[in-house]
């Protein structure tokens, strides 16, 4: 079974990698880089978010953007990751366990919030673990607990 690569990554390195994807229209060269990928882009609630939205296109085949802030606590103000992100993300993850090269994950500074889901999809996925162990632990505790729930619906 083909496992995607995890890339846990900051919301400029992941501009980054997309560009490095990116050809403009009618150009018949091709990008620098021409592998798949599955971008899961967590977002700010304040202000809107970072201001720009990854879109599907020839190499991204999926997209899922979500917005809770890093906290692992309720704060005025700021919102956790939601039981439905959770399941969404848990899902999205499933969906593109096999047909993408890379599952991109991204938050603002790629340390915390996108670290837990990038730990995550790599116990869900049985890819061996790195060294990360600084991250949200109530992002990757809320994606274990949905996952559980969800596999044992399916039994």
């Amino acid at each position: 079974m083909k496992k995607p690569r995890i890339l846990v990554t900051s919301a400029r390195n992941a501009l980054h990698y997309l560009m490095r994807h990116f050809s403009e229209p009618g150009v018949t060269e091709y990008p620098e880089k021409t592998d798949t990928y599955a971008a899961i882009s967590i977002q700010d609630t304040c202000g809107g978010g970072f201001g720009f939205e990854f879109k599907k296109n020839k190499y991204c085949k999926d997209v899922l953007t979500l917005y809770f802030d890093d906290i692992e606590e309720p704060e005025h103000g700021l919102k956790l990751i939601s039981f439905p992100q959770a399941i969404a993300i848990v899902k999205f993850i499933k969906a593109h366990a096999e047909d993408v090269d890379t599952l991109l994950i991204h938050c603002f500074a790629g340390v915390s919030r996108s670290r837990a889901v990038g730990v995550f999809a790599r116990e869900m996925l049985g890819i061996p673990p790195t060294d990360e162990t600084d991250y949200n632990e109530y992002v990757y505790a809320m994606l274990y607990r949905v996952w559980k729930e969800l596999e044992n619906e399916d039994t």
